[in-house]
């Protein structure tokens, strides 16, 4: 059955319209990362002639930065469930915004390495904490579309990224993407600080960090379960977004044309998050009325049948379409996943467990793009994202067919007590 909402509940129910601002938060918190990280995917070229490296060398430390997260999501994960959300989700923001900053000045490649491993901690240690407070805050009768609404967040980013390039960049160079999302960071420090605390977390508060580590380790299975959902849902992401950029630019008839009057290195990923955007609204709307897994085994399907278009487009128009269908999926199943996971997890630790399994998928996942690279050398780009993506979607189907759900479940039950459940 499904769970709708008293409108004259308390707390994670909706009375409290402040909720609003928690969610808002989580939402801007990850658009800033989202930007943060795709500055440097639409910088190749640029960053690698300023520290004099190859263009692989900065495409390797893509990788230093997800490996990194993992790192971030245990640390903020365990100071969240420890000692609430909004002060460490404000510490979160404040640090990978300075070690931006950092980024854009950095005076050689070791440096700049170094500062792309210490945001990794930051960027990894914001969806945990940001999700469940935005999961937590809002009425459960919303979570699907607030989920979908947060994740969109992503592409986003990824959006204003591309936008910067065009706009930004040539008016004020290059370093200045690494400094214009620092004004964001203010916004969100100013929304979580007037938000309300989770009274999910109040309820279900651990009295020491050792106790969240032992709720941890008892819940083995389920933390294994989203794990493997996390390394592949990543290898999903990352494998359609990091190089698509490049894909594009390795197409020389690309260069003579146009869309919306923008180079199509820009104009195509505008596009293509626009779509992802639309599909992660669409898709977590979907999964409140049909159930998470259905509404992410949908996504999954509008992406596999993209695929023809989305590598082997042989006009402007087709590549554009088909890469807007590829992100209206994946970012589709995406929409889905800050909901179905902290449904999933236990109570007590709604924070560093699925932060932490969403960033140690990462860290697994994080050769996926170098390999993918490395398989264009053999196959060609086209050749190469299809059969990588071929693999991917279709485990994520089975992985999803055979896997559990708790839609709707409720946050505020104490532990020995029944929550009703639409699954």
């Amino acid at each position: 059955m499904h769970i709708q909402e008293d409108s004259h509940t308390t707390g994670v129910d909706g009375e409290n319209a402040r909720w609003r601002l928690a969610v808002a938060s989580g939402i801007l918190g990850w658009v800033l990362d989202a930007f943060d990280f795709f500055v440097v995917i639409f910088l190749f070229d640029t960053l690698a002639d300023h520290l004099l490296v190859q263009k692989r060398a900065i495409v390797w430390t893509i990788s230093i930065t997800l490996a990194m997260r993992p790192v971030g999501a245990l640390l903020f994960g365990a100071l969240a469930d420890r000692f609430g959300r909004r002060k460490p989700l404000i510490v979160c923001v404040l640090y990978f915004s300075t070690i931006t900053i950092l980024t854009g000045f950095a005076p050689n490649f070791m440096f700049f390495a170094a500062m792309r491993a210490l945001y990794g901690i930051g960027m990894g240690g914001y969806w945990g904490v940001g999700a469940s407070f935005a999961m937590e805050n809002a009425p459960r009768n919303l979570r699907g579309i607030l989920s979908g609404i947060m994740q969109g967040g992503y592409p986003f980013g990824y959006l204003l990224a591309a936008v910067a390039m065009q706009t930004i960049r040539p008016w004020l160079g290059w370093r200045a993407l690494f400094l214009v999302g620092s004004l964001l960071a203010v916004i969100i420090v100013v929304l979580t600080a007037l938000s309300p605390e989770s009274e999910a977390w109040k309820l279900h508060r651990m009295g020491s960090v050792g106790n969240i580590f032992r709720v941890l380790f008892q819940h083995k299975r389920s933390f294994a379960y989203l794990l493997l959902v996390m390394v592949v849902m990543s290898c999903l992401s990352h494998g359609t977004q990091d190089l698509y950029p490049d894909f594009l630019k390795s197409m020389a008839w690309l260069k003579a044309k146009t869309i919306l009057g923008l180079d199509p290195l820009f104009g195509i990923p505008i596009l293509y998050n626009i779509g992802a955007i639309a599909g992660a609204l669409f898709f977590g709307h979907l999964s409140e009325r049909f159930g998470r897994r259905r509404a992410l085994i949908a996504a999954l399907i509008v992406s596999l049948f993209s695929i023809p278009a989305w590598a082997f487009g042989g006009s402007l128009l087709v590549l554009a379409l088909g890469s807007c269908f590829m992100q209206t999926g994946v970012q589709g199943a995406f929409g889905v996943i800050p909901a179905h996971l902290n449904e999933l997890s236990p109570d007590a630790v709604r924070s560093i467990f699925p932060g932490f399994a969403y960033q140690l998928g990462v860290l697994v996942a994080s050769p996926a793009v170098g390999f993918e690279y490395i398989l264009r050398d053999h196959l060609g780009y086209a050749r190469a994202l299809t059969a990588f993506e071929l693999v991917v979607i279709l485990s994520l189907v089975i992985i999803f067919a055979l896997g559990p759900e708790k839609r709707g479940r409720s946050f505020l039950v104490k532990s020995g007590q029944h929550s009703l459940q639409s699954e």
